[in-house]
């Protein structure tokens, strides 16, 4: 008797198909919008002197002017990345582009400090749209595994690169045209977007996502802005009440947003993300990275400026040139994943490479430059080269119809993370400080070095003790982070070694002769 058995051989899926000369030329198109909102971070840096000049703000309302914009970028990027989800990633990019143009029209021309304060958040609002749009559209185009590594891995790198520009472009256009041209810069670009966009970029949706869920809205804003307003403020003004009650409130919040998303019908952000193999792992990780970057920042900006007293355009430019090493980077950790090392690898090297670049900060003495432009490019590289590897591992857990959702998360834990690296490096940096600077000293140079060089022509050898004093701060500060990124490495090693997407990496030899 014969007895016929189905077989259990799984039917062979056919490969991804892969991207062209149309996607890539989209992707082009979604790098600029993206440059210019990571550029509006730091646009003002040298263009608040002109600002305050013309429009002449109060205190409180030049802070709103500068902070205004990230937190609402910071705000709002969940509730952004999930509402593309469910209307359409290419709908609400669009949008966002209008708004963001718009805004920078405005800001440009503003005759108020109102005006402005106002304009700066419309333009946060069109950002918080425009970076988990770019990324998820960025997933939906390139499906197979190596093209969208490597698209990734540019996404990552213009990111970055984009803080660095901005400070640097403000410098440039203020000396030789007025303020309000740092704005208009954005304008051509949101033109080119808007004019493009509906022909090369494909639409994109969740089309069993459910009724958006509103009351997750304050509930995300209520989590994020206190604890990003509370950490962003302690490196000045130390841990003061108001800030410390700011960030328990916001974690308090954040409990409730969880426990909402945990227990609605249709969440704003679905728990089944994190059960992805990898997800959780990456926003932890990309926090850490986040924290090293903007900890350094932090110190490294001050240093060039103050103790190296140059003036504010040479210590941008002169910061400009640590990001050259980036465009390198996450394509080399792209090809060595796509090569068969293990991403656990590449991502831990890259936390240690970045360890190191905070143990050759440790080394600084008053008159480094070299050294310290060194240590950042070293950072800079390991950095990059965990966020596009995190990133890519991120979005290729994550289903293509949460793509946003999945984006939003990543960059919210980056944000936090930038936030509490500069709180925590910089307290431990002031508190050296402090401790340096003799009892003697006015209660202004107690403060911070800005103050200790604002009357140091009243104190003979003031400025000195104080440029050494910040150098031993950021001395101290670059050890514990290096110490940080080292246990980082350390997590990555554990938590990825057997973490692998759905997709199948082997499909990288597919590449063509021309990378694309």
């Amino acid at each position: 008797m014969t007895t016929n058995r189905t077989s259990t051989t799984p039917t062979p899926q056919p490969p991804p198909a892969r991207a062209g000369r149309r996607e890539w030329t989209a992707l082009g198109v979604l790098m600029l919008p993206l440059l210019l909102v990571s550029m509006d971070v730091s646009v003002l840096y040298f263009a608040i002197p002109a600002i305050s000049a013309d429009l002449e703000p109060s205190g409180t309302q030049q802070l709103w002017i500068f902070d205004i914009y990230a937190f609402v970028l910071a705000g709002l990027l969940m509730t952004m990345g999930s509402l593309g989800d469910r209307i359409g990633h290419r709908r609400l990019l669009l949008i966002g582009a209008a708004a963001f143009g718009t805004a920078s029209l405005v800001a440009a021309y503003a005759n108020s400090a109102e005006m402005l304060i106002a304009a700066r958040a419309v333009l946060g609002i069109g950002g918080a749209t425009l970076m988990p749009a770019t990324m998820a559209m960025t997933r939906t185009m390139f499906t197979d595994p190596a093209q969208r590594a490597k698209a990734i891995g540019m996404w990552s790198g213009v990111m970055t690169a984009g803080i660095a520009l901005g400070s640097v472009m403000s410098g440039v256009l203020v000396e030789y045209f007025w303020w309000g041209s740092v704005f208009l810069v954005n304008l051509p670009a949101m033109a080119l977007l808007l004019a493009l966009g509906p022909a090369l970029l494909p639409e994109s949706k969740n089309p069993s996502s459910g009724r958006f869920d509103w009351l997750s809205v304050p509930l995300s804003m209520a989590a994020v802005l206190p604890v990003i307003y509370g950490l962003k403020e302690i490196p000045s003004n130390g841990w003061n009440v108001r800030y410390v009650v700011a960030i328990t409130v916001g974690l308090l919040f954040a409990a409730l947003f969880v426990h909402r998303q945990r227990t609605a019908a249709a969440p704003m952000i679905s728990p089944a993300l994190f059960r992805g193999r990898g997800f959780a792992p990456s926003v932890g990780l990309n926090l850490l990275s986040a924290f090293g970057v903007m900890g350094s920042a932090y110190f490294t900006t001050q240093y060039i400026q103050s103790v190296l007293d140059k003036s504010a355009l040479e210590a941008a430019l002169w910061a400009l040139l640590p990001s050259v090493p980036i465009g390198a980077a996450a394509p080399i950790g792209t090809q060595l994943v796509q090569k068969g090392v293990n991403r656990a690898h590449v991502v831990t090297a890259g936390f240690v490479i970045a360890a190191s670049g905070f143990g050759l900060l440790a080394l600084a003495g008053t008159d480094s430059m070299v050294l310290v432009l060194v240590a950042c490019g070293v950072l800079a590289v390991g950095s990059v080269t965990v966020m596009s590897q995190i990133m890519d591992l991120a979005m290729g857990t994550a289903p293509v119809e949460r793509a946003g959702a999945a984006s939003s998360l990543m960059e919210t834990g980056a944000e936090f993370g930038g936030a509490l690296g500069m709180a925590v490096l910089g307290s431990i940096g002031t508190a050296i400080y402090q401790h340096e600077i003799p009892a003697s000293a006015p209660d202004a140079a107690h403060e911070t070095l800005g103050g200790a060089l604002a009357i140091a022509d009243q104190v003979p050898g003031l400025a000195a003790v104080a440029r050494e004093a910040f150098t031993s701060g950021m001395q101290g500060a670059a050890i514990a982070g290096a110490l940080l990124l080292a246990g980082a490495a350390g997590l990555a090693a554990v938590t990825l070694r057997q973490v692998r997407t759905h997709e199948n990496a082997g499909q990288a030899d597919q590449l063509s002769p021309s990378g694309v």
